[in-house]
């Protein structure tokens, strides 16, 4: 697969019903395993003052400014649509098959995930 831009770093997103797990591909931790985590939805009753209903998370991606990121996206169980609509970025995960992405993020500040296809009655 060709690709325009060489990107500086990999994310690897997987769906689940109802949360995204992550992997950082290119960086490992000190036992030298890639970093992983997974990202739930905060519920309702836990939100802070100013903390968006149905977008906010526990456990957030973070990346650098300036930098070409590689999205690497799949469904663990059923279809999603990884989407994070202030970048202009939305692609499908589907189970049995890895869809990739690059974006540049230039500015600094929170970009909210969600997931763009109706998964199930935990949709968010």
């Amino acid at each position: 697969m060709d690709e325009v831009i060489d990107p500086a770093m990999t994310i690897k997103a997987l769906g689940h019903q109802w949360y995204w797990s992550y992997e950082y591909s290119d960086f490992v931790n000190e036992d030298g395993e890639s970093i992983e985590f997974d990202s739930y939805l905060v519920p309702t009753d836990d939100l802070e003052d100013g903390q968006l209903r149905l977008l906010e998370v526990d456990n957030r991606v973070v990346v650098p400014v300036g930098t070409h990121i590689r999205f690497i996206v799949t469904g663990a169980d059923v279809i999603y649509s990884f989407a994070i609509p202030s970048l202009g970025l939305k692609i499908d995960a589907i189970p049995g098959r890895l869809n990739q992405t690059s974006v540049l993020v230039e500015r600094e500040g929170v970009y909210y995930g969600q997931c763009s296809e109706i998964c199930g009655v935990h949709h968010g």
